[in-house]
This record gives C-alpha cells, sequence and structure tokens, in this order.
C-alpha cells in the first residue's frame, strides 16, 4: 500500500475553475461548511439509531444499500448477489470472506466511477470518515478493507455517535403506512437520545388498487387502523386514520411517486363503483390507472387539511428489468428515468388547493425538460407549490448546476426545496450535503462576480438555501 496512488480531496473540488470568482465560492463555502444537515426526504431505517447497534463491516455499510454504487457495478457485469442485495433476514449477513470480496469488487472497478457523482460521495467517506489515503484498487483493496472495519468496531463509529458527528439537525425516513413506527416511538421516549428522526408517510402501494395483492394490502390497512377498507369512504377513512397516526409520531410530509403525476378527479359515484369493482378484483387496467388518479386528487385534500407536506416524484420505471427484481425484489438499481407531464396533470389538484393556506406540494422530476417549461413556472405562481432539488440521476455536479441556472431565473431560491440526499447508504449523507454546498457556493459566486448579487447578499442566500430554506417548505 505504501507505492499505491494516493487518495487526496482538494479543498477546492467542485468549486469554479476562475481564481476571482472561486475566492467568493470559499467565503461561501466556508460559511455554511459546518451548519447543520437538514434531511427531510431519506430511507436510512429508524431502528439503527434506535437500536445503535454497531455496523458490521465495511460491504454492508458502504456497499449493499447504496444502489448507486451497485448499479454501476452491475453494469459492468458484477452479480449483485456478489454484493449482498437482496438477502433476507433468514439469509444472514454476508460472512467476513463473502463481504471481503464484495469490497474487492468495489476497489478493483475503481475506474468506472471517474466521473461520477459516486466517486466523490465515495472518496469523502473513506477519507473524511475513516482516514484513508490511498486510492482504491485492487491491491490496497483488502488494505482499506481492513482499516474501514477497524473503525467500525470502535463506539465512535455506531449509528448514534455519526449522527452526531455528522452534525444531523432532522433525517427523514420513508415508512410504509401499516408500519408501527416503533422505532420512531422509541427514539421519541429515550432520554438518552436528542436527535430528531421523522417517519414520511409513503402510500405508493396502497394506492395502485389494480397491482396483484392490493387486496390484500387493504385488508392490512383495515387491521392497522380498525376502519373497514369495505367501501369507498371507509379506504379513505382509514389512509386519513393512519396520516393521523403518523402525525402524531412526528411525520411532516407524505411522499408519492407513480408512473407519472395526473390527478384527475372523479365524481363520487365514479369512485364508489371502481373501489367496489376494485375490492372484487375485476378493474380493468384503466379503470385502475383512473382510480389511482383520483386517490392522488384526495391525497392532496388531505394535505390541505392535515398540513402534511406532498412531495411528488414520478415518471420511474419500476423494476425495469424484471428478472433481477424477481430475483432481489425492489429498490436494487433497475429503476429507469421516463418523460413526465405536470402542468395539465396538476390542474385539478391545483384548481381546488393550489392557493389553500394549508397545502404544499413540492415538486421533483428525473425528467431535465421539465424543470424550466413546466416546474418552475408552477412554482412560480402557485404559492403553494415548490421546486424539488434534483434528486436520483439528477444528484450529480453538471445536473445540478443545470437546475440552479434554469430554475432560479424563473423563481429564484426562496421556492425551491433545499438539498435533498434520498439516500439509504447513511455514510454518504454528510458528503451528498458538502457537495450540494460547494455547487451553491459556485453559483452564487458566479451571480457575485457578474455584479448580479452582492456578496452579502449571496453569503445570506446560502444560508437560507442550507437551513432556512428545508425547514420552512417541510415545516420542521
Amino acid at each position: 500500500m505504501a507505492t499505491a496512488a494516493p487518495l487526496q480531496l482538494h479543498p477546492d473540488r467542485l468549486l469554479p475553475a476562475d481564481p476571482a470568482v472561486r475566492d467568493v465560492a470559499r467565503r461561501l463555502h466556508q460559511r455554511v461548511r459546518d451548519l447543520p444537515v437538514v434531511s427531510p426526504h431519506g430511507h436510512v431505517p429508524a431502528a439503527w439509531l434506535a437500536d445503535d447497534t454497531p455496523f458490521r463491516d465495511p460491504t454492508s455499510l458502504l456497499i449493499t444499500p447504496d444502489h448507486y454504487v451497485n448499479r454501476l457495478l452491475h453494469s459492468h457485469g458484477v452479480d449483485l448477489a456478489d454484493l449482498g442485495v437482496g438477502r433476507s433476514e433468514t439469509d444472514g449477513p454476508l460472512d467476513e470472506a463473502a463481504s471481503r470480496h464484495a469490497f474487492r469488487l468495489l476497489c478493483s472497478h475503481w475506474p468506472a466511477y471517474r466521473g461520477t457523482p459516486v466517486r466523490f460521495w465515495l472518496e469523502a467517506q473513506l477519507a473524511e470518515l475513516f482516514g484513508v489515503r490511498v486510492r482504491p484498487s485492487a491491491e490496497t483493496a483488502d488494505g482499506i478493507y481492513d482499516q474501514v472495519a477497524a473503525a467500525l468496531a470502535d463506539d465512535a463509529f455506531r449509528p448514534r455517535a455519526l449522527y452526531d458527528r455528522f452534525r444531523i439537525e432532522v433525517l427523514a425516513t420513508t415508512d410504509d403506512p401499516c408500519d408501527d413506527l416503533a422505532a420512531h416511538r422509541a427514539l421519541a421516549e429515550d432520554p438518552t437520545w436528542h436527535g430528531r428522526v421523522v417517519p414520511t408517510f409513503r402510500p405508493d402501494k396502497y394506492l395502485e388498487v389494480g397491482a396483484p395483492g392490493w387486496t390484500a394490502l387493504a385488508d392490512r390497512l383495515e387491521e392497522v387502523s380498525g376502519v373497514d377498507t369495505g367501501t369507498w369512504p371507509g379506504f379513505l377513512a382509514a389512509l386519513q386514520n393512519r396520516r393521523d397516526y403518523f402525525r402524531a409520531h412526528g411525520a411532516v410530509s407524505a411522499d408519492h411517486s407513480h408512473a407519472d403525476a395526473r390527478t384527475d378527479k372523479l365524481t363520487p359515484i365514479e369512485a364508489l363503483d371502481l373501489y367496489d369493482l376494485a375490492r372484487k378484483g375485476e378493474l380493468t387496467a384503466d379503470e385502475a390507472t383512473a382510480l389511482r388518479r383520483h386517490l392522488m386528487w384526495e391525497m392532496a385534500r388531505m394535505s390541505s387539511e392535515d398540513g402534511l407536506v406532498m412531495t411528488l416524484h414520478p415518471g420511474v420505471h419500476r423494476d425495469h428489468h424484471a428478472p433481477t427484481a424477481g430475483r432481489f425484489g425492489h429498490d436494487v438499481g433497475c429503476d429507469i428515468p421516463r418523460t413526465v407531464e405536470f402542468p395539465s396533470a396538476l390542474k385539478p389538484v391545483l384548481d381546488d388547493f393550489g392557493t389553500h393556506p394549508g397545502f404544499r406540494l413540492v415538486l421533483f422530476t428525473l425528467d431535465e425538460t421539465t424543470f424550466s417549461r413546466e416546474i418552475a413556472p408552477l412554482a412560480g405562481f402557485y404559492p403553494s407549490v415548490f421546486v424539488g432539488a434534483p434528486w436520483w440521476f439528477l444528484d450529480a455536479p453538471d445536473a445540478i448546476r443545470r437546475w440552479r441556472s434554469t430554475v432560479s431565473e424563473t423563481v429564484g431560491f426562496a421556492k425551491t426545496s433545499g438539498f435533498i440526499d434520498d439516500t439509504r447508504a447513511f455514510c454518504s449523507i454528510p458528503a451528498r450535503h458538502d457537495m450540494a454546498r460547494r455547487l451553491d457556493a459556485g453559483h452564487l459566486a458566479q451571480l457575485v462576480a457578474e455584479h448580479r448579487l452582492d456578496e452579502d447578499e449571496a453569503t445570506e442566500t446560502i444560508v437560507e438555501m442550507t437551513t432556512t430554506t428545508p425547514r420552512k417548505v417541510f415545516r420542521l
């Protein structure tokens, strides 16, 4: 390892190349570098913090839960099973030999990550968190593995200690409506815990009334809520019951993702009739889509009444490779973006709730063409609408720069959501937020250099974007 290429993080990484602009960007980044992390949308399990169980090994921490890492390795021929993906509780964790083999696969494929944000995040984790000073490679893999494994044996690397080290102010999880939220309750009742972890209501599969297994989900909803879901009014009441339960446990938002963004309304009789057919398993595909779109309108109505911020990120072809989904399950990296339309799709909701003081809608997309053409103009008129930060595939330096430039010209900075890390990879959270802060510093520094902002305004703006804005948008 002594002759290996060094792993060095340049202090000016991602900052503008122009020396004059870079000086301003340095000062702006310095102002927000150590501010708290506000993470209003993510997928880290609350149980990690409630139980504070030490992380087992480098692979289960840095590789297995991160589908960004896994999907690129898979694209180069690595079997996801060799990375620990898709293992059930009965399978148990990878043994030491398998864990080390997975880490060797990552390191030997290190050139595959050149130019990607994944490399930025991984390098930051290895260097800043674990003190690694050599570049990953086939030759250095075992040494790096041993260094990370030794660190994980220290109490300073347990989940709660890392939560504090990362300066996390609030961390949102994403949860099934029927979850009992026991881990959240345990944290709330623990006098030794001083952080804030909030659940997020994610009802997607309960709204997809034509999907296989939906009837069983409706029955489960009835069991948990105590409300009869055999009727259309009962089903809506059961969903509201669970929303109330989530709110009582600290939830501030409801998250939604479907193939499109449509919110077409049905008449009460139409909705009732289609629901009856759904309970009988007799809906056509078109009827199921119609009822799901109406249910999205109902979700917006509920948000306007109970105050849960409605976040919407449609336009994903889930489980694009059916054999992979069948073998490993969902959320393993084989979801692919698709085009999506917003203005017509959201008109029913915005006609009814767009100016409602209790309604708040944050729009995310994987389709870059919609930022300046559709989403920013919607947020530039409707007080309830905010522009979600780039996420998934777009949470990369150049895409974030394009987004910030096109969106800010229409809505400024205050109608954006703040950065969203959207991750299951706990240790990547500070690296992802630092990337966003560096890119915002560069964008604002350019405005200062062009005399479109004074530096004191840029400083105030970047502080607001980092902490104040996400607190406000997500009612934190």
